[in-house]
């Protein structure tokens, strides 16, 4: 089969996305997508490439739908103090946003922000979800009952890219297992890939050739049922031949019906049209939008396996997972350690103003960001667990750092809403158990472990050492120092298995001293 995708550029906008990828990294066996492979070979030092931050490590047992068990948990009502602290982070211009954040980190418990949740505008890329969204919506309709159906044809159907891909500039990493090569570029006439690698490529690298590729496949799925996959040949023959006015039906069929029937309102979130241009000259389309509001009920009705089924929600939400270069809101260094699902969008116009120069992201005329992100941290542990649906059209400031800003400070936000326990003298906290489910990680993770044991065990003994967090700061090298030289032996500040062994020598000295004082107090 072949297939196709385009870049959507007029005269008066610039259509801008850059890689971020997604799906877990130990996903190659179950779905065919080769690079997920070669980011995994990279991660266990098989492989060169790109090193994974932790939070991307988490494999596929535990990327999962978090909110199962409350299938009938809605939007709540605004929380008054929690949306004036999210309104306060976005300053004076708290007029050009619309934001929703939902706090489900005591999901007995919801707290709900919004802004502008209704206000309206193109989100780009974001509108990539509702490709997705189509496709597992048509193979929940021909094959309801066979999720094994709607594997093969996920993992099995090849599809080649043809006319539909022109023209786009965006890269995508293409891995070919049985070689080991990899190459990142853009896609070309002649290539091949599964439907699962065409969604990947969509959400993760989000190539506006894929996804016009997927939406040609997603109608190809709706028209032909059973029949899906078809031969190239008769594929392009129903595209060449169907009437113009047919085909627009056919569109609404495949891309708006499936969100009125996710209990989504297609007045506030609809994609219009083929991203690339020879998509939209083949397909007639409309205008996109979506709002904050509306982006949030789709992720929450992802998390509660409401998107068509939980076989579908599931797998949207790991095609979201970001696995390698993290970009936008996604980018904040605070999320470093947790699990990111996220999908973003840009457009922004510039036009001639005195001492203005146009540059990536400052539009002076439209200025489009579009965040979707579901955030768990520490990953595995998701001790925080909230979700972010962010709008803006904030003129002349780079929207990429804003929201990456952004992300930051909703993430303190909610830090400070769940303090971690308390943890007793010698104690270890209950994040330092983040690592032990994550690919390739053993070594950091026992790294940290033997820091964190080495701090508690100092703290026990009186030395100041600042919170036990497994991280080697100022304060735990000079309590080392301090304890290093009381004991006469090398100093260097340096944690080791040899140096706890010491400690816990000198905490089973002191803790017998106090056993025999108690002895004697009683005796007396």
């Amino acid at each position: 089969m072949k297939v196709l995708a385009i870049t959507a550029i007029t005269a008066w906008l610039t259509l801008v996305t850059n890689p971020g990828h997604a799906y877990p990294l130990d996903g190659y066996e179950q779905t065919g997508i080769g690079r997920v492979e070669a980011a995994r070979l990279a991660v266990i030092g098989e492989m060169r490439g790109r090193q994974q931050p932790p939070g991307a490590l988490l494999p596929m047992k535990y990327v999962d739908l978090r909110l199962l068990e409350h299938p009938n948990l809605d939007l709540p009502a605004p929380d008054p103090e929690f949306t004036a602290q999210v309104i306060k982070l976005l300053g004076d211009k708290r007029d050009r946003y619309g934001i929703a954040a939902l706090d489900l980190s005591e999901p007995a418990k919801p707290r709900y922000a919004e802004h502008r949740g209704d206000y309206k505008q193109n989100v780009g890329s974001v509108g990539k979800i509702i490709a997705g969204l189509a496709v597992f919506q048509a193979l929940a309709d021909i094959y309801p009952n066979d999720l094994e159906a709607r594997r093969r044809i996920l993992r099995n159907t090849v599809i080649t890219a043809d006319e539909f891909i022109q023209s786009d500039h965006h890269t995508v990493r293409l891995f070919n297992p049985q070689t080991r090569a990899l190459a990142r570029r853009t896609l070309q006439l002649g290539d091949q890939g599964s439907l699962w690698e065409w969604l990947d490529w969509m959400l993760s690298a989000s190539s506006n050739a894929a996804a016009s590729t997927v939406m040609k496949q997603a109608m190809l799925l709706v028209h032909f049922g059973r029949r899906y996959p078809v031969a190239d040949a008769e594929a392009k023959q129903f595209f060449d031949t169907t009437p113009k006015k047919v085909l627009g039906e056919l569109f609404v069929k495949t891309f708006h019906e499936p969100v009125t029937r996710n209990g989504l309102s297609l007045e506030q979130l609809r994609q219009g049209s083929f991203f690339t241009r020879y998509g939209k000259s083949r397909v007639p389309g409309t205008t996109s939008y979506g709002t904050a509001r509306e982006l949030m009920l789709f992720a929450l009705r992802m998390e509660q396996g409401r998107l068509v089924d939980e076989f579908s929600s599931r797998e949207i939400k790991r095609l979201l997972y970001m696995t390698e270069r993290r970009i936008r809101y996604a980018s904040s260094p605070a999320l470093s350690d947790a699990a990111v699902y996220f999908k973003s969008g840009s457009l922004y116009k510039c036009q001639p103003e005195p001492g203005f120069v146009c540059k990536k992201y400052h539009g002076n005329v439209r200025n489009y960001m579009n965040s979707v992100a579901i955030v768990e941290a520490p990953a595995g542990e998701n001790q925080l667990y909230y979700l972010v649906t962010l709008i803006s059209n904030v003129l002349y400031k780079n929207s990429a750092v804003d929201h990456q800003t952004l992300g930051t400070r909703i993430h303190r936000l909610i830090e400070a809403a769940h303090p971690a326990p308390a943890t007793t003298a010698g104690g270890l906290p209950a994040e330092l158990h983040f690592g032990e489910k994550l690919i390739g990680y053993e070594q950091q993770y026992q790294e940290r472990l033997l820091v964190a044991q080495t701090q508690a065990a100092l703290l026990k003994l009186g030395y100041e050492v600042g919170d036990v967090d497994g991280k080697l700061g100022s304060r735990t090298r000079n309590a080392i120092k301090k304890f290093q030289k009381s004991q006469q032996i090398t100093v260097d500040g340096k944690p080791s298995a040899a140096l706890l062994e010491r400690l816990n020598e000198a905490l089973t000295s002191v803790e017998s001293s106090a056993v025999e004082r108690s002895g004697h107090a009683l005796e007396q």
